[in-house]
């Protein structure tokens, strides 16, 4: 029997903008409000990025060294991701994104969250939207009891992205000629899951994704 898989990329395609500075300022404003003003140096970090200086892993990594901390206590931390979780819900998911969730659930597909964005904050807003499993980027020792600015493995993002959906599917015995897959993004980092799917929507695309989808056939779909 075919299995079937809907991969949905989470920021700008499900969501209206990015996720991970909101996350950053909410828990910063939560636990400590006094590391905002580490906000100035957030630039200079990005241009180290911009000239090759440091790669994106680092640039994670130190972004959340400055806002909210190289060890966070997680006891502290939880009710602050939930609480984000709500705030996301509330005003930064597109509706037809949601009912297009939805109707892949209906239709049988298995649905997983496959994102760049941390697992700890992704989680609780893939529970919301009734995602079956979520595929993301990993802090380092998830058992501790505080949250360190270190990323485990690889950050799921472009072939790494990939890698990833098929080390998750291996672990479920998931073989790829048994299952029909369906994928969602708007980045064109993406290729590589679009690539992999049965089914290709550029979901809200910039344009490279949407003259790249323009010339593999893949789907093209705006939501609101």
């Amino acid at each position: 029997m075919t299995e079937k898989l809907a991969l949905y990329d989470m920021d700008r395609t499900v969501t209206f903008v990015g996720t991970y500075t909101g996350f950053l300022v909410h828990i910063a404003l939560a636990l400590s409000p006094w590391r905002l003003v580490m906000v100035v140096f957030v630039p200079f970090v990005m241009l180290a990025y911009i000239l090759k200086l440091i790669d994106r892993v680092k640039l994670k990594e130190i972004n959340q060294a400055l806002m909210i901390g190289s060890r966070v206590d997680r006891t502290k931390l939880a009710p602050c991701l939930e609480s984000y979780a709500e705030k996301v819900m509330q005003g930064n998911i597109r509706g037809e994104a949601k009912a297009r969730i939805a109707a892949d659930k209906a239709e049988g597909y298995t649905l997983v969250l496959a994102t760049a964005s941390f697992r700890l904050y992704v989680e609780p807003i893939a529970r919301r939207l009734g995602f079956d499993a979520v595929i993301a980027t990993d802090h380092l020792i998830q058992d501790l009891p505080y949250l360190r600015a270190k990323i485990s493995g690889e950050n799921c993002y472009d072939t790494g992205k990939l890698r990833m959906i098929q080390a998750w599917m291996a672990a479920r015995g998931m073989e790829r000629t048994d299952t029909h897959i369906r994928a969602y993004s708007d980045h064109v980092s993406d290729a590589p899951m679009l690539e992999f799917a049965d089914e290709a929507f550029a979901a809200n695309p910039h344009k490279p994704l949407a003259k790249l989808a323009l010339a593999r056939g893949w789907s093209r779909v705006d939501w609101d």
